[in-house]
């Protein structure tokens, strides 16, 4: 922080040095004739010594330039980088919304790098995750996205879901269809697979003509106030003598 502060202020200061040596107290008719005083002003500028480095400032300034790279042919990305756990489906959130990844290349909870830009998002493997799945050939690129126009939107491949399960041979609660029962009760066999034996037996719980059929004992309530000791208590009458007195 200080050196940037610092070097924030080194700029700063040109443009002081040329408002007082330049702009102060002239007046210029056209924006040519303010370039053409800029213009005549800096060689006389470039052979004073600068008092911070001690050298000629156009010296400097010529060695500078010549340590310069050319622009480079693609312009320079400006990208937001973060880092986010995969869910369950394969899906990523970032910025409220959801972004899918291949499921065949990451697995749950596994730290992924998001690169976004103002038109794309990109999904990539850390370098320690992409070591330790060692499925990816090409890089730690797993997927690039158009980012979401609005929050709460879906970005989805639906080939990034090739390899999760279906659904097919999970057990399924909320809607039992069986055909070889016709919507009786079942219940269950010992040597039943679990996969085949869960669905029924919640099906006979929730069934209320099973739970009918359960015979309850009535007992009165003394029953258990004499096993708990809470019910009222009793007080022997001693027997009624004569006063002789």
């Amino acid at each position: 922080m200080h050196s940037t502060t610092r070097s924030k202020g080194r700029v700063e200061r040109q443009v002081a040095i040329v408002r007082d040596h330049v702009l102060a107290g002239r007046g210029f008719a056209s924006l040519e004739e303010m370039d053409s005083a800029f213009t005549a002003w800096v060689p006389l500028r470039r052979k004073r010594v600068h008092s911070t480095h001690g050298e000629v400032i156009g010296h400097r300034a010529a060695r500078d330039h010549s340590a310069l790279h050319p622009i480079p042919v693609s312009p320079y990305l400006v990208t937001q980088r973060h880092l986010r756990h995969v869910g369950k489906d394969c899906l990523v959130a970032f910025d409220a919304s959801l972004y899918s990844v291949p499921a065949r290349k990451v697995r749950h909870r596994q730290l992924v790098e998001i690169r976004a830009t103002a038109d794309t998002i990109s999904l990539h493997a850390t370098s320690i995750d992409a070591a330790t799945t060692g499925n990816l050939a090409d890089g730690t690129l797993l997927a690039v996205h158009p980012r979401a126009t609005t929050r709460g939107q879906r970005v989805v491949d639906e080939t990034h879901w090739d390899g999760l399960p279906d659904g097919h041979t999970r057990a399924v609660t909320t809607s039992i269809e069986d055909d070889d029962h016709d919507g009786k009760v079942i219940p269950l066999r010992p040597n039943t697979a679990p996969e085949q034996s869960w669905p029924r037996s919640l099906e006979a719980l929730l069934t209320r003509t099973a739970a009918a059929q359960i015979k309850v004992e009535h007992r009165p309530l003394s029953v258990y106030e004499q096993l708990t000791g809470t019910g009222p208590s009793r007080t022997t009458a001693l027997p009624q003598t004569k006063d002789h007195r």
